[in-house]
């Protein structure tokens, strides 16, 4: 991938830089957010140590996924950034419908194709004064080789159609969606964007379980989110707001 031929193709305004190889892109940016004096992506042609949420590993080969990270500053500081990972799927996934890839939001996180899991979203923040930097870490699976998959352990999707593609176009296109929707959400928060992750909601109205370390916390019929990104799901004892935390959802038969 070529970071200049990126920035060119890209209508976002943001310097990219590509490395052949790193541990993980948001622990690179992390410890470059104090220096950083605008928005940066970082993407790295092969990730040896990727994070995903609760401290699960991300596993990827090379040559077969996205995996980058983008640096965003926000004014308001870190209590203005609720909700900010599932504005980042909404981004993501309405980036890759205009692809013409379908794809559908599980909360709070991940990308889902054909209900297995296709990418994930790992935000992580740094105060920085009155404001805040997030860092957006995404893993997006674009072909599966079946000893990867079997490393993982359970079905993973892939996009094979877009691993076809151009990678610095697709790179470009991807940054685009998710710039104006950062600058969006640095405007509005997530109320702009609750009702469309409401639309691309994999489990709307079905049975699911709310797990924390094995345990299981709650279960309902899942309704959506609110404008604060919380779940909403409605039980025997009424609705509850879930916050995300460290829990999981899990489809009910499963």
């Amino acid at each position: 991938m070529n970071a200049a031929r990126i920035a060119a193709l890209s209508r976002a305004g943001v310097a990219v830089e590509v490395v052949p190889e790193t541990g993980s892109t948001n622990a690179d940016l992390l410890a470059r957010a104090a220096q950083l004096e605008a928005p940066l992506l970082l993407i790295a042609e092969h990730q040896t140590a990727g994070r995903g949420r609760a401290g699960r590993s991300w596993l990827s080969a090379p040559g077969h996924s996205l995996t980058f990270s983008l640096a965003w500053r926000f004014d308001g500081g870190l209590h203005a950034l609720t909700g900010l990972p599932l504005a980042v799927g909404v981004a993501l996934a309405e980036t890759l419908g205009r692809l013409g890839q379908h794809v559908q939001l599980k909360w709070p996180n991940d990308l889902l194709k054909d209900g297995d899991k296709l990418a994930g979203i790992l935000v992580e923040t740094q105060p920085a004064g009155g404001a805040a930097w997030a860092i957006v870490g995404i893993g997006l699976n674009l072909a599966m080789p079946d000893e990867l998959e079997a490393r993982i352990g359970r079905a993973v999707a892939a996009v094979p159609w877009l691993a076809r593609m151009d990678r610095d176009t697709l790179m470009a296109a991807v940054l685009d969606g998710l710039a104006q929707a950062l600058r969006e959400f640095g405007a509005k928060g997530f109320a702009a964007f609750s009702a469309r992750w409401n639309l691309l909601h994999a489990y709307q109205g079905q049975p699911v379980t709310i797990i924390d370390r094995g345990e299981v916390l709650h279960e309902g019929l899942a309704a959506g989110v609110d404008d604060a990104g919380r779940l909403l799901l409605d039980t025997e004892q009424g609705r509850v707001r879930i916050v995300a935390g460290d829990v999981s959802l899990r489809p009910k038969n499963t």
